[in-house]
């Protein structure tokens, strides 16, 4: 079975993206639970924490940068970055957002809470600002389809450790919350959070250790599902093939996702049985930057919504090819009009595979009716200086 090929929206042009991040964008235009939303639901429906970045993307580059010379770039774009590129990817899909995270206090700072809050209507209630605390940075330059990064940061403060672990009144009850396990480490809030009825969603970065234990994920005892990449998977549980990396990783969490790069994804539900596969659509990629966070994004949004496992599974792979089709990490980071957009395209492409169009029919009754945004969209502005028009 072939997918629906996405229309190549080029990327940003050789002169790099042209509006405010966020701005005119900051409620989505479709809110995916409104069919199941009561007075007694949690005040948010995701909740994660974490460290936030600025990022400074350099595009238009014709080859790596050479020791001794200048290169100049064709484009540039700013955004929030690190933690903040979930937080994004899931506010832009219509879930009401809060995030936890220490912001220092210079103006790269206030640029990211300003972008954050004010830009994507991410609630920012358990964040704080650290006086004296420089912002993350980090650079990324993007040539020849690749990218490399430099980043550049102080240690946390004990404020930041204690917005992220310690503070006694976090998490905020929210539906769910998205978190990254660290081998060999606990993180407090996670049970505190499951305890109250939230549904944790959980990757997992690279084992610098090698121990590869799933033992050493100690809270994925409190996760709902948990979302590794191919190779974490079999490493993690000695299997052969991802597939069967799937079907084990269900003896420790109840729905297993693994991500299966230019082949797709693959589900399990170990509570029903349930399998789903997905196909990987066929994309020009510019830029992976924070394409596995809006892949999570979209999971979490169908699950939300109780969409079926194969419904869940394409929608977070559907997102997760906009997202790379455009530079940067929360830049890219798709919503309902890029989904619409996308979704009207490919029905008008001929000779498209009815089988294929037939796995994404779920999006006929979501995305809005009709175009009012050009795409793709631009979200960042060349520089941090400037101010969104009133």
């Amino acid at each position: 079975m072939t997918t629906p090929i996405a229309p190549n929206g080029k990327g940003p042009s050789p002169h790099g993206p042209s509006s405010m991040a966020g701005g005119t964008y900051r409620r989505a235009q479709v809110d995916p639970l409104a069919r199941l939303r009561t007075p007694a639901d949690p005040p948010w429906d995701v909740y994660l924490t974490g460290t936030v970045f600025l990022d400074i993307i350099f595009t238009g580059l014709d080859s790596a940068p050479v020791r001794g010379t200048e290169s100049w770039a064709r484009g540039m774009g700013s955004s929030p970055g690190g933690v903040a590129n979930m937080a994004t990817a899931l506010a832009r899909l219509g879930l009401r957002t809060s995030l936890a995270a220490a912001f220092g206090d210079d103006h790269y700072g206030d640029y990211c809470w300003d972008a954050l809050e004010q830009g994507e209507g991410i609630d920012l209630s358990s964040s704080c600002r650290v006086p004296g605390w420089h912002s993350p940075v980090t650079v990324s330059m993007a040539y020849e389809g690749e990218r490399t990064m430099v980043s550049h940061g102080h240690e946390p403060p004990p404020e930041a450790a204690l917005v992220q672990e310690e503070a006694p009144d976090r998490p905020p009850h929210a539906r769910a919350a998205v978190a990254s396990l660290e081998p060999g480490k606990r993180a407090p809030w996670i049970a505190q959070a499951a305890r109250r009825g939230t549904r944790i969603f959980a990757d997992v970065g690279w084992d610098d250790t090698g121990a590869w234990d799933l033992a050493g994920l100690a809270d994925l005892e409190h996760c709902e599902a948990f979302l590794p990449n191919a190779q974490e998977a079999m490493r993690y549980t000695g299997a052969d093939c991802p597939r069967e990396a799937a079907h084990a990783l269900t003896a420790h969490v109840p729905v297993a996702v693994v991500t299966l790069g230019a082949e797709g994804a693959y589900a399990v539900d170990g509570r029903t049985g349930e399998t789903a596969v997905v196909p990987a659509i066929a994309v020009e990629a510019l830029d992976p930057t924070g394409a596995g966070d809006v892949f999570v994004a979209g999971f979490v949004t169908g699950t939300l919504a109780d969409w079926p496992l194969a419904d869940r599974l394409a929608f977070a792979g559907l997102t997760a090819a906009l997202s790379v089709q455009e530079f940067g990490g929360s830049l890219s980071a798709p919503g309902w009009a890029e989904i619409g957009a996308w979704w009207r395209k490919v029905q008008s492409l001929d000779q498209q595979d009815p089988e294929a169009l037939r796995r994404y029919a779920f999006l006929a009754g979501l995305v809005p009716a009709e175009e009012t945004r050009p795409w793709p969209l631009r979200r960042a502005v060349p520089t941090i200086g400037f101010r969104r028009s009133a």
